[in-house]
């Protein structure tokens, strides 16, 4: 958010309630307009107002509340100048009165956009992208790097997904208890993608986007209470609390990554990964065990891990083998191959990777050339993990993550 000659805490203030606030007040004002793109383009509008008017009249109390009603505002004035208000929409919902939520659990304005996203006329791909590009505020980069594809592709495949909701005339509105479980799976995918995303950011000056983590967290946790027997979705959420308990180790007092391997685990959030390893067990009572909980499987055995060469790499191996068979994914291919690396060492997991490399969903993703290097250097081969460090930097945008790779390539070079 950027604003000639704003005030930066204006501007500050309205960078936050982006990263904060945005779901809602877009969820919000979708259910006014009853299509995507103008409550972007209000909710946009804004955010706008509030550069100009925060400065003069002082930021709010409650910022999105703020930020909701201009945009609702906006869409109304827009509708009624166009007279759209008793014509066909692009998006079409039912005529007044509005129709309710009767027969759906789902109460929260940005669930109901995720499942108006995830609807089956869509494909999965597309549910996705589109949910985290209008539900979360992700960029159209940032939703490519996530998918591994380049950024014109998903540019397509967002607007593809725009004009399918307006053809096919999706209406905003909440699955009924009986829809509920089949649109399920992929608003799990989407609450994944969200939290990885935020994890380990594509792109930009800091390791996490915390603002992504917490919103998948809070809606893993909205989920669990819709379908609080769902053993993927209580993998999902054991996942989620698993992986960020180790955060507070992942980074040293001056910013530099550190890796699992090397990380303080006094420092890791015990009370989390209690919960977590209990939720994971909940996960893995379902037969067969899904595959969110297989994932939490395997942070729970890095967790209870006391130290990393406690690590029971032999157990990971074969959780992967299991997850492999019913997500066959080659991000989980890849995974596995460096687990086999770290159990059975690194001449061995070198092959599993080098048995990816043809992978084409692999070719841009800094973790194979990454890992390959690893590898290499533990073997003593400098040259050519020199070769493929100097790879995994020219595909990382995210500078803690460039500024690690740096580091190995200055001791290979000592």
């Amino acid at each position: 958010m950027e604003g000639a000659g704003a005030d930066p805490s204006v501007v500050a203030a309205v960078a936050d309630a982006h990263r904060g606030e945005w779901a809602f007040v877009l969820a919000a004002t979708v259910r006014v307009t009853a299509d995507l793109d103008l409550a972007e383009e209000c909710a946009q509008h804004a955010y706008a107002q509030a550069l100009t008017n925060w400065g003069a009249a002082g930021i709010p109390d409650r910022p999105g509340a703020w930020l909701t009603t201009v945009a609702r505002r906006q869409a109304i004035d827009l509708l009624r100048r166009e007279a759209t208000f008793q014509r066909a929409l692009p998006l079409l919902i039912e005529p007044e009165p509005v129709p309710t939520d009767e027969g759906s659990p789902v109460v929260d304005d940005r669930l109901r956009l995720i499942f108006t996203c995830c609807h089956p006329a869509l494909s999965v791909d597309a549910q996705v992208a589109l949910t985290l590009r209008l539900l979360c505020g992700l960029s159209t980069s940032e939703v490519a790097r996530s998918f591994l594809v380049s950024e014109p592709t998903m540019a397509a495949r967002i607007t593809r997904a725009k004009k399918k909701i307006a053809s096919a005339h999706i209406p905003y509105r909440t699955p009924t208890a009986r829809e509920l479980p089949e649109r399920t799976a992929s608003v799990l995918h989407v609450v994944h993608l969200v939290f990885t995303t935020g994890h380990t950011a594509p792109a930009g000056a800091e390791l996490v986007r915390h603002d992504l983590v917490r919103r998948a967290l809070d809606l893993a946790r909205m989920l669990r209470v819709l379908l609080p027997d769902d053993p993927e979705v209580i993998g999902l959420l054991a996942l989620i609390i698993l992986t960020g308990a180790r955060d507070p180790g992942r980074l040293a007092e001056d910013g530099r990554l550190v890796l699992l391997s090397d990380q303080d685990r006094t420092r890791w959030n015990r009370a989390a990964i209690s919960e977590g390893v209990d939720l994971a067990r909940q996960a893995l009572l379902g037969r067969p065990p899904s595959r969110f909980a297989l994932m939490a499987a395997i942070a729970a055995v890095h967790d209870e891990a006391p130290t990393w060469d406690d690590t029971d790499w032999a157990q990971i191996v074969s959780l992967y083998d299991a997850l492999v068979r019913i997500w066959p994914s080659p991000v989980v291919a890849l995974n596995r191959a460096v687990a086999v690396g770290l159990a059975e060492g690194p001449a061995v997991g070198l092959s599993a990777l080098d048995a990816l490399s043809d992978e084409p969903q692999l070719a841009g993703y800094p973790y194979l050339a990454s890992s390959r290097a690893d590898f290499l250097r533990r073997m003593g081969s400098v040259e050519e993990a020199r070769v493929a460090y100097g790879e995994a930097l020219a595909l990382t945008d995210n500078l803690v993550e460039r500024d690690f790779l740096q580091g190995r390539l200055r001791e290979l070079d000592g």
